[in-house]
C-alpha cells in the first residue's frame, strides 16, 4: 500500500480566516451600496427640490389652490 500523504486540513483558526475575508468584502461592498445611492438618488433629488424652489412663489400657488376651492375656511374671491 504505497499511498500519497494527504495534506492535513487546517483546524485551528479557519473560522477567524473566512470571517476576516467577509468582513472585509461586506465592508466593500456596502460602502459602494452607500457611495451609489448617495450619487444615484440623495443628489439628484437635492437638485430637483432646488430647483423647483429657485422658481416657487407660494402666493401664486395659494391662490390658485383658494381658487379652486381647496380650503374651507377660506373663500374663493369670486363667489
Amino acid at each position: 500500500m504505497s499511498s500519497t500523504l494527504l495534506p492535513k486540513p487546517q483546524m485551528r483558526g479557519l473560522l477567524a480566516k473566512r470571517l476576516r475575508f467577509h468582513i472585509v468584502g461586506a465592508m466593500i461592498i456596502s460602502l459602494g451600496s452607500a457611495v451609489l445611492y448617495k450619487y444615484g438618488v440623495s443628489e439628484p433629488r437635492k437638485q430637483a427640490y432646488a430647483d423647483f424652489y429657485k422658481n416657487y412663489d407660494s402666493m401664486k400657488d395659494f391662490e390658485a389652490m383658494r381658487e379652486a376651492g381647496v380650503f374651507e375656511s377660506v373663500q374663493p374671491k369670486n363667489s
